[in-house]
This record gives structure tokens, C-alpha cells and sequence, in this order.
């Protein structure tokens, strides 16, 4: 009504009132947590619309519903079907929000709130108390009441109707998770009335988020409905806003031209590469690096954390190729996160300090589906095998007759340290089902995920696809890669699209080379070396083309 009346008559009363409406129905509790959700989207609508000063708490509201609307459905599958049902963008269009109004500190929060909300769950299933119990010894019940809660809310739920599970067999499994997630909150808000846990599992503050910059800067790449912007967040510094030229349609018609080119059968075509790696420099990525080029030398490190059509890109490839101008790669050496939580959880865990475990995995003919035979994975492993520094590598490989799905799965538990050479396929209709191809069947992400790999160090996926991504929901990072960070792997290299096997051989030959040259293993050193190495290719007698190595990406510290 209030609404109506403004629209008619605009009086600003009438529109503060129908915002406060709004306000008040997504904070009512015995509305249900959908309805109020669908109260809070329309709020953030039509606040957006009549530019009304409540939009950024419209924004806010709606991330933390949507956060509790979907952590009560049952499994990882179920919870990526639920989000579809809302907008993609809202994380985005949050953190654009803010950045309108100059806050740019609270921009990434919000866009680090809404962002990657299905990691984000799962990791609050197995947050260690272990802080806690040492501090408060009264708290001991309580800590037991949130691990037997999370380990009961952790386990894989069937959600289909096989093995005749009858329509109520299946809401009552249902209602029972409901009913446990509604106690896992309880206990979590009384957690947060101890003594230094106030902010217990909540969204991290911006002071922070920073800590994540502490190696070097981290670029946040925003695409939202309305700007394109950057924000360089700095580690003792406020963070830096950059508006960008392209607009979100010129940069959505980009990505649309650069993955049409690079499903080509034949593989990418160089002069479309080239234009929109041109594109990307001249209208994104150069009015960053100027000011980078103020704050860091040449060959220092940077990580990109893109959103939106951003993640559909190589951005550490841009540059001006065509016309011997500027090249990002020659400037600095890229990283990627997912998120700044998951680069400074990354970073938490201790390093090896004793003999380092490393596994090499190879299945060059999975028995399953028509995969043609990678006819370089035995040798590269073999290679990689002869380049490892012995002591104090210890040594474990698998071949394609050893490497079935459940071997493979507990070679990785046991490995700190690994190396997979296979097939990799991007699920596009379900990204959870991503996979690499084992001899008996797929190894996908899921299962990845139901595995304990907190604290390991490094992972190599020499394989196609582990970095792509669920085009249709960019900003919630389900890919292999990032599964494997998210999970506890502290530095990923992975690719963006399909690789060519030859390719992928000399890259990793140059790659090892390099990381093992001073007979160590470190792998905050793993960017290096695959900077080195896509140089070497560059520049080597058997010279691969730009749009064939730009493909490799390194994920983590």
C-alpha cells in the first residue's frame, strides 16, 4: 500500500514506510525462513529501484537468509539445486551496493558473506573447538553437544527415492536434518556468549579478510548488474577501489566470445585469444596494474579473486599481444583464490616439517565411458618420479591398472603431496559430479569432499577442466580445484579448459624441474615455478602458442 501510494504520489514518507514493511516481514520469525527471504529479495528490488538509503541493509538481510534457507536442506547436491532458485548475482550486487556508497571495506564483506555459500557450509561442520576447550574448561558439554551435532549434520544424506525408500521415509529424514541444524544453531549461539567466541562461525570482519593480503595484494575482480569495479585489499592499508571501463554487458559479450573459442573443437584460435586477452587488459586489467605498479616491483606476487563473467577468464594472460605493448605476465606472477577466507585458511596450517609423502597418480585408460588414452601419463609420471628429490620426497606411484577410484581415494588421504594425471571433466549439469576418470569409474568431487585432506600441502591436476567452473553460478566456485583448496590443500594447480596431452607433459616437466632445482620442496614456491615453466614453453625450441599454455592457473599461497 505504502508503496503504491509513493508511486502515485511520490511522497519519500510513503517509501521509507513500505521499506520499514519490508524490514519488519523479513525479520519475522514465525513467518518461516522462505517467506521471509522472499520479503527480503523484494526489499533489496525495490529499494535498488527508488534508490532508497536501505538498500545496503536489504542486501544484508537477504545474504543471511539465504545463508539459513539453504544450510537446512539435507545434502551438497540438494543445497546447489536449492540456490538456483535465487539470484546468482546477489553477492555481487550487494558488495556494488556498498561500493556506491564508499564503503569498501564493508563491500568485501558482503561479497565474501555471500560468495561460495556451499564451502562455506561445509567447512562449519568440522570447525575445531579445540581453541575453546583449552580456554574454558566449563564449556567441555558444550563442545561435545557442537561436535556430535556437526559430525551428525556432516554425513552424506540421501535425498532419492532408490532402494524404495518411500515419499515419507524421505520427508522424515528431512524434518529429523531440519530439526538438527535448528539444534546446531542453538548450541552455536551459546558458544558465542564465552568469552572471546562472539563472533563464533559469523561472516569474518574486514580486519580480518585482510590477513589474507599478507603475502601480497589480492584482487577482487566485481561484476555487478550495474559496474564493474576492483578492489585491491591490502594487508595494513585500507583497500584500494578501481571503477572499471567495461560495463557488465561489454564484459558479458567478452567471456561469451572467449568460451565459445575455446570449446572449439580444434582447440582455441590464437587471433580471437589474442583480441580478448586485449580486451580484458585495456578495459579491466590495466587501470589495476597501474596502480599495483605504485605499491609493488616487478615479479612480486598477486592473487585475483574474480566474480561473476570475471571467472571465465585467464586474467593473468591479458595483455596487449597484438601490439608488443603490455603484458600482465611479464609484470607479475598471478595466483587465484577463491575466496579470501580459503587463502588465509590456507595458510593456517603448519608446514611438513618431516619427510614429505608424495604420490603420482596415473590412469591414462579408464575402463568407463569412451575417454581416448592419454598417451603421456605414464611417462610423466615416470619423469616425475627421476626429478623429485630423494630425500626426503618419499615416493608413491600408481599406474593405470592400480589407479581405481577407491585406491586412488586413499593414496590422496595418505599423501600430502600429489600429483594426478588423467582425465578431468567439468559436470555441467551438476558440478558436484566433476570428476577425474579412474579405471573403474569417477572420481568426483564429492567424493573429494566426504575425504579428510585438511593440513595437505600440494596438488598438481594435470588433467582437463579442474579449474572451470559452474558457468551458470560463477560465484559459488565449484570446481575441482577449489574443492581440493576449500578441503584443506593449501596450493592447486589446475586448468581452465580441455589440454593438450603433449602440452601438458613438457609443462609439467618444466614445472618440476623448477620446483625441485635446490633439492627442497616448498610449496609457497609452486606459483614460481609454473610462472617459469608457461615462460619456458613460451620460449622454447618447441614454442607452444599463447592460447595453449594460458590454460594453467595456480590456486592457493
Amino acid at each position: 500500500m505504502s508503496l503504491a501510494l509513493w508511486r502515485n504520489q511520490h511522497t519519500t514518507q510513503y517509501l521509507d514506510d513500505a521499506m520499514d514493511h519490508y524490514r519488519a516481514a523479513a525479520q519475522c520469525a514465525p513467518a518461516g525462513l522462505l517467506q521471509r527471504l522472499q520479503s527480503s529479495l523484494q526489499w533489496v528490488e525495490d529499494a535498488e529501484e527508488h534508490q532508497q538509503a536501505s538498500a545496503l541493509d536489504a542486501y544484508a538481510q537477504s545474504l543471511q537468509l539465504l545463508d539459513s534457507h539453504i544450510s537446512a536442506t539435507s545434502s551438497v547436491s540438494s543445497r546447489h539445486q536449492v540456490k538456483k532458485h535465487f539470484p546468482p548475482d546477489l553477492s555481487v550486487n550487494a558488495a556494488s551496493c556498498a561500493l556506491r556508497l564508499g564503503d569498501v571495506c564493508r563491500a568485501v564483506e558482503l561479497l565474501e558473506q555471500g560468495r561460495a555459500l556451499h564451502w562455506a557450509q561445509i567447512a562449519r561442520f568440522r570447525t575445531s573447538l579445540d581453541d575453546l576447550h583449552l580456554r574454558d574448561p566449563r564449556a567441555e558439554m558444550l563442545v561435545k553437544r557442537f561436535r556430535d551435532l556437526s559430525a551428525m549434520l556432516n554425513k552424506p544424506v540421501q535425498t532419492s527415492f532408490d532402494e524404495g525408500r518411500s515419499v515419507t521415509t524421505i520427508e522424515a529424514e528431512a524434518q529429523h536434518y531440519r530439526d538438527l541444524v535448528e539444534e546446531w544453531n542453538k548450541v552455536v549461539e551459546e558458544i558465542r556468549t564465552l568469552e572471546g567466541f562472539s563472533r563464533f562461525l559469523l561472516p569474518p570482519l574486514f580486519r580480518d579478510l585482510r590477513e589474507a593480503a599478507r603475502e601480497g595484494p589480492v584482487i577482487i575482480l566485481i561484476a555487478s548488474k550495474v559496474l564493474c569495479d576492483a578492489v585491491i585489499v591490502l594487508h595494513m592499508q585500507l583497500p584500494i577501489r578501481v571503477q572499471l571501463q567495461i560495463t557488465p554487458r561489454e564484459l558479458h559479450d567478452l567471456a561469451r566470445k572467449h568460451l565459445s573459442n575455446i570449446r572449439h573443437s580444434d582447440g582455441p584460435d590464437y587471433n580471437i585469444f589474442v583480441e580478448v586477452m586485449g580486451s580484458l587488459w585495456r578495459e579491466a586489467i590495466s587501470p589495476v596494474v597501474t596502480e599495483l605498479k605504485k605499491l609493488l616491483g616487478k615479479g612480486s606476487r598477486i592473487w585475483w579473486c574474480p566474480t561473476s563473467f570475471f571467472t571465465a577468464f585467464p586474467i593473468h594472460s591479458a595483455g596487449e599481444y597484438a601490439c608488443g605493448g603490455q603484458v600482465l605476465s611479464k609484470l607479475f606472477i598471478s595466483s587465484y583464490t577463491p575466496s579470501l577466507h580459503a587463502l588465509n585458511k590456507a595458510r593456517t596450517y603448519t608446514k611438513t616439517t618431516s619427510d614429505i609423502k608424495f604420490a603420482a597418480i596415473g590412469q591414462a585408460e579408464p575402463s568407463f565411458a569412451s575417454w581416448k588414452p592419454l598417451h603421456y601419463v605414464h611417462p610423466e609420471v615416470d619423469e616425475i618420479e627421476k626429478l623429485l628429490p630423494t630425500p626426503p620426497v618419499l615416493f608413491t606411484k600408481l599406474t593405470s591398472s592400480e589407479s581405481t577410484k577407491q585406491q586412488a581415494l586413499r593414496t590422496l588421504q595418505d599423501h600430502q603431496w600429489f600429483h594426478l594425471s588423467c582425465h578431468g571433466k567439468q559436470d555441467l549439469e551438476e558440478p558436484f559430479n566433476s570428476h577425474f576418470a579412474m579405471r573403474d569409474g569417477p572420481l568426483s568431487l564429492l567424493d573429494i569432499i566426504d575425504a579428510n585432506l585438511s593440513g595437505h600441502e600440494f596438488a598438481f591436476l594435470s588433467a582437463c577442466e579442474t579449474a572451470m567452473g559452474d558457468r551458470s553460478a560463477p560465484d559459488e566456485v565449484i570446481h575441482l580445484a577449489a574443492g581440493l583448496q576449500f578441503m584443506g590443500v593449501k596450493s592447486v594447480i589446475g586448468t581452465l579448459w580441455s589440454v593438450d596431452d603433449k602440452v601438458t607433459y613438457n609443462l609439467v616437466l618444466a614445472f618440476y624441474k623448477e620446483f625441485c632445482k635446490d633439492g627442497t620442496m616448498d610449496c609457497t614456491m609452486a606459483a614460481r615455478a609454473l610462472h617459469k615453466a608457461i615462460t619456458s614453453l613460451a620460449n622454447g625450441k618447441d614454442k607452444v602458442p599463447l592460447q595453449h599454455r594460458a590454460m594453467f592457473i595456480h590456486i592457493g599461497i
